[in-house]
């Protein structure tokens, strides 16, 4: 046994990146999870009074410290852990990790997930089909990741989330910037948006501290806010992330933006934001600026892009169905072990 108490196992992991944000998957390892769903599994994690944030002590979460911080992580380090799905109607379910905890939803995540069942052959691609479906039962629902093949290859893959819908607009905040109004989203996880000009700001690498700071500070000035809570579970309630956006010019499909994310504790995702997508585009179509066939084209930070639309056909009564596109790459494989001797035991975080 280790100092930290988890048991000296080998930890095997296929990494990706989705339009530059890490996805570490552990594919062997994982401890049992008493749950019957992945909601329930979920819960297991977070502990007796825990939060997404804030989770309770256990092997299981050591596991995630140990995958999530240096040495063998950062800070900035995103991963899933594979377990069964809640029906033989998805291929498999997964719980998202960050550096901070455990998230309800993961567009990037989903695509990544999506790209590695296609790989491994979990699920499999036919010669004679451009595009494979993979079903996955994630904390917030079930969420598919279509992959688009051609030649044998993947060339894309496209993320159709649960219902996402608009809960609040122009909720006042104040931060150190001055007082803003934001507008509120929920899309597998809630979401605030406003405009970077609007706390005098740019969406640029130059402005990262302050637009993480500022990102901090609205997610805790909208802790308890009603808007936040999900009206059917408690667990999937609370502001996940930020959304710090600026408007490009237009493209002949339909919208032009880019964001910053700022989630969790002030993590900062490097991609558009799969589920923040969503969340925007919920928003665009209740401003009436994005309509039946308009695309939005949403780049991160650092110059990725997701293209995103919503499926009117398949709304429900719960929300807009949207769809959200990008690309996924493996980056490399990690057998991770832990030293019964070293004293650094699950790393650390700076």
């Amino acid at each position: 046994m280790s100092p930290t108490g988890l048991r000296p196992t080998e930890i095997r992991t296929i990494d990706y990146h989705t339009a530059g944000e890490p996805f570490r998957i552990v594919s062997e390892g994982l401890p049992p999870l008493p749950g019957d769903t992945v909601a329930e599994r979920r819960a297991t994690l977070l502990g007796p009074g825990g939060s997404g944030t804030a989770p309770r002590p256990g092997a299981p979460d050591e596991l995630r410290r140990l995958l999530v911080r240096e040495p063998r992580g950062h800070a900035g380090m995103y991963g899933g852990f594979v377990v069964p799905p809640d029906d033989d109607g998805a291929h498999l379910g997964v719980l998202f990790w960050h550096k901070d905890g455990y998230s309800t939803a993961c567009g990037h995540g989903t695509m990544a997930l999506g790209v590695w069942a296609v790989d491994t052959g979990l699920v499999t691609a036919s010669a004679d089909r451009d595009d494979v479906q993979v079903r996955i039962d994630v904390p917030s629902g079930r969420v598919t990741a279509t992959v688009h093949r051609a030649a044998g290859r993947t060339t894309g893959v496209t993320f159709r989330n649960v219902p996402a819908r608009v809960s609040a607009r122009k909720v006042p905040v104040t931060t150190s910037l001055g007082t803003v109004e934001v507008d509120l989203a929920h899309a597998g996880a809630c979401y605030a948006s406003l405009p970077a000009q609007a706390l005098g700001l740019t969406v640029d690498r130059a402005a990262l501290p302050a637009l993480t700071r500022a990102g901090r500070e609205i997610r805790d000035a909208l802790a308890g806010h009603p808007a936040t809570r999900h009206p059917g579970d408690p667990l999937l309630s609370g502001v996940y992330g930020v959304i710090l956006h600026e408007e490009l010019p237009d493209t002949p499909r339909g919208p032009h933006q880019r964001n910053v994310t700022v989630f969790a504790d002030g993590q900062i995702d490097r991609s558009p934001c799969g589920s923040g997508t969503s969340a925007r585009l919920a928003l665009l179509a209740d401003e009436g600026r994005l309509g039946a066939g308009d695309v939005l084209t949403h780049e991160s930070v650092t110059g990725t892009v997701f293209t995103g639309r919503t499926v009117p056909a398949a709304t429900t009564e719960d929300g807009l169905v949207t769809e959200v596109t990008g690309t996924a790459h493996r980056t490399g494989e990690h057998r991770f072990l832990l030293d019964p001797d070293d004293a650094l035991g699950t790393g650390f975080a700076l």
